[in-house]
């Protein structure tokens, strides 16, 4: 299997340093809603994550909340609620967004205000080494010394000079140089604390994702993973602090970014507040239609948030299901033999995890499958092993809820009625039923194997 990194930029093949694959990645600050872009970097790593398992793997996965900072403050002052409150209700929300999507939840998802011990030591460790100082007018912040890693910027391909430049940089009065970067973070009166050598605080938004990785994952990983915008300089930061102070190099084998997801034409964010939610999206779509729009860009690209596309996917995933459940017309004694879809399944996914490729091979089989259906070709095999691909991307093929008017079950007994007025020659009540269903926004396709329907 081939992965992209970042750091190298190329692709390299990928094994484990280990007996299992490990794997951290960045996850959410609980200060509102998961929008779909949190949604497409999380199906994304949970695709790699169950493809690595298909291949025989053992995964630990660890995927972290940030559920202390300046947002959540002021959310929480917003909301009139604590901190604790606000976290909680977007962790939750989060879950139950994510379970909704068949993203299944990491090995562990550690909080950072339950790593401040390990927060503590590993800042401790690098005041001791010189690669910290705190603040220098005794503020009771702390900074990590960027001067002190020559190889700072080597994430992002960058020196720190091209890195500030047209970058704001607050001027903070403790700071020994205006790169430096901030490990524990004083604490404003009225705001939540945690003791600490330095005073009341804090940690910093960077040394949170280390100490995490370094408690739950060891020195070493095998990939850290996160959206392309974390490349700087959450991941610069992470790195240069991991591996000044364990001594170890590197701190991650692979560096896997996915590209942003953008509504009409930029970046979809908070601050921008040109969201959809999670939860928006699922109340329109399936969660098959969202995985499969998402999946069909290769996860390294950028994606624009289009509700027509993923309109199209719903359809195709209507087709998917129909294959995975029809029936042989016939006996022929013949099957389809599913070797060689999972052969080019394999393929596509062991080259940088090509999605869209993965996808069309599926399609194929399905196709094969409706082919074989009319052929009275034994179905059983093929169909199992279209399933076994589709859950490695995360795609149930279970019919959806009903989101009001027709329910599925409705809309196949108006067909069986319609193929019942078709066999008598009621052409007229025929086509009174498909009528009804065009209004409810159902599709049909008529065909020499009978009738395939979606939804509009």
């Amino acid at each position: 299997m081939k992965l992209y990194s970042t750091l190298t930029r190329d692709k390299r093949d990928f094994e484990p340093a280990g007996d299992a694959v490990t794997i951290y990645v960045c996850g959410i600050t609980t200060s509102n809603s998961s929008h779909v872009g949190h949604a497409l970097s999380a199906v994304v790593f949970d695709v790699l994550h169950r493809y690595l398992e298909f291949r025989g793997y053992t995964v630990r996965r660890v995927q972290n909340f940030t559920d202390i900072d300046d947002k959540i403050i002021a959310s929480a002052r917003d909301q009139g609620l604590s901190t604790e409150e606000v976290a909680e209700k977007y962790v939750q929300e989060f879950f139950r967004d994510m379970d909704d999507l068949n993203v299944r939840r990491a090995t562990e998802h550690p909080r950072a205000t339950e790593e401040i011990p390990a927060i503590l030591r590993m800042i401790e460790g690098l005041i001791e080494q010189g690669r910290a100082y705190p603040a220098t007018d005794n503020s009771g912040s702390v900074y990590f010394r960027v001067k002190s890693d020559p190889e700072y910027g080597k994430l992002s391909g960058r020196s720190v000079d091209e890195l500030l430049e047209g970058v704001r940089i607050d001027v903070e009065p403790g700071k020994e140089a205006p790169a430096d970067f901030a490990l524990w973070k004083s604490s404003k009166p009225g705001e939540p604390s945690w003791d600490s050598p330095w005073g009341g605080g804090r940690p910093g938004w960077h040394i949170e994702c280390s100490a995490m990785a370094l408690e739950y994952l060891g020195e070493t990983i095998d990939i850290h993973g996160g959206g392309l915008d974390l490349v700087f300089p959450h991941h610069e930061n992470e790195l240069t602090q991991s591996e000044s102070f364990t001594g170890q190099k590197p701190f991650a084998r692979f560096w896997v970014h996915n590209g942003l997801l953008r509504l009409d034409g930029a970046k979809m964010s908070k601050s921008l507040g040109n969201l959809v939610t999670v939860r928006e999206a699922l109340e329109s779509y399936s969660a098959d239609a969202i995985r499969m729009y998402i999946l069909t860009s290769h996860y390294r690209s950028p994606l624009i948030y289009d509700q027509d596309n993923i309109g199209t996917q719903e359809r195709a995933a209507r087709r998917l299901r129909q294959a995975a459940s029809v029936t042989s017309r016939a006996d022929s004694g013949d099957s389809i033999d599913p070797a060689p879809f999972r052969e080019r399944f394999v393929e596509a996914m062991e080259d940088d995890l090509n999605t869209p490729q993965a996808l069309a091979v599926i399609f194929d089989l399905a196709h094969e499958i409706n082919r074989g259906r009319d052929a009275g070709h034994e179905l059983a095999g093929a169909q199992a092993e279209m399933r076994t691909l589709a859950d490695v991307l995360g795609l149930t093929l279970a019919e959806p809820a009903s989101k009001g008017g027709l329910s599925d079950e409705d809309v196949e007994a108006r067909l069986a009625s319609r193929a019942q007025a078709r066999a008598n020659q009621d052409f007229a009540a025929a086509d009174a039923i498909r009528d009804e269903l065009i209004e409810a926004g159902v599709v049909l396709e008529d065909g020499p194997g009978g009738t395939i329907w979606s939804r509009v």
